[in-house]
């Protein structure tokens, strides 16, 4: 049996020994003294938050934000566990997605280039340059293109989408030369997300792109076997490349976020008042990771420098350079997208 299928059986045989976190027989919330709900059951609903980053990262605090505050909320009614990084019991970044969908976590989080292969549509957020700064990215992620992209995921997975964590800009490290201009990526192998839409964009500037998980990515920069990777600042420090790779460029190539899902036939099947208090939660852990995200890639930038890295800022007729190279992608793009969602990047 392969790893994988074997962690898949262990970690479904094991969320039925604990009832399935989420699954159990629902009680209903009744209203209880001071207008705090009260729940006539035997045990309490059951939440299990995961994620892929280390404790002390800022996606791990907002889920501990969330689940801090339906815990007290609804105290004894709602039993709320973490799993912050399940890249430490073995599984790989993308199992987060069965892992929510087959109701073993009840909430988890991933980049949304992970969800491309079942819903093509999300593809469109793949897309490079397509926002010009952080807080036009953050609107249309908030606005109705989060919206839409949200309603396909719910349409093709067994998922609530709650709202989107900030991934942020992502920006070209390397072990082999400093990156100016397109031609300096010319047949340099790179990690990419699993994206056709990332994938030709780092054909159009040169690259050779290698479509890997997150757990393969490590491996490979530690080896040597990979030339270079993509990333905001923050993932490059913390999963240790910044100490393999001397040269990063400050691209912003992509803007990526990370949709917050929930298991579906828990969360529909939950009382109205812990839907609703959950996507409060959730609302005010995407504004507090945001806030964390931009402190955490000054920091980042830092570390990247203390460990030796240079980080180079592309000039204007550069960053240009790349915007052009990369110009095919948007005429196929019109031809591979409909028309509501070419509008809502200013492709239509």
């Amino acid at each position: 049996m392969r790893r994988r299928d074997f962690l898949k059986t262990s970690a479904v045989a094991g969320a039925g020994a604990l009832a399935a976190p989420g699954i159990a027989p629902q009680p209903a919330f009744a209203q209880g003294s001071g207008g705090a709900p009260a729940v006539h059951a035997r045990r309490p609903i059951r939440m299990l938050l995961g994620g892929y980053a280390p404790a002390n990262n800022g996606f791990s605090f907002a889920i501990k934000r969330i689940g801090d505050r339906i815990a007290a909320r609804f105290k004894g009614d709602v039993d709320v566990k973490y799993v912050y990084n399940i890249l430490d019991l073995g599984y790989r970044a993308d199992d987060i997605l069965w892992l929510v969908e087959s109701g073993v976590l009840t909430l988890g989080y991933q980049s949304s280039s992970y969800f491309t292969e079942r819903v093509p549509d999300i593809g469109i957020a793949d897309l490079p340059f397509i926002f010009s700064d952080t807080p036009t990215a953050r609107g249309a992620m908030d606005g109705r293109f989060g919206r839409i992209l949200a309603e396909r995921i719910e349409a093709g997975m067994d998922l609530r989408i709650l709202g989107w964590f900030e991934n942020g800009f992502r920006h070209v490290s390397n072990r082999v030369r400093p990156i100016r201009m397109p031609a300096d990526l010319k047949g340099l192998t790179i990690r990419v997300l699993p994206s056709k839409v990332q994938a030709r964009t780092f054909e159009l500037l040169g690259a050779i792109p290698k479509i890997m998980d997150l757990t393969e990515a490590i491996v490979a920069v530690k080896a040597g076997t990979l030339d270079a990777q993509e990333n905001p600042f923050l993932n490059t420090v913390t999963y240790g490349v910044h100490n393999f790779h001397k040269f990063h460029t400050a691209t912003n190539h992509f803007y990526l976020s990370r949709p917050i899902f929930l298991h579906r036939p828990s969360f529909d099947a939950w009382p109205r008042e812990l839907q609703d208090e959950l996507r409060a939660a959730v609302g005010d852990a995407v504004a507090y990771q945001r806030e964390l995200h931009v402190k955490e890639e000054e920091n980042s930038v830092v570390a990247i420098r203390k460990a030796g890295g240079e980080i180079l800022e592309l000039t204007p007729d550069q960053h240009k350079a790349f915007v052009t190279a990369v110009s095919p992608i948007y005429g196929e793009a019109r031809q591979q997208y409909g028309r509501e969602l070419l509008g809502l990047v200013n492709l239509s």
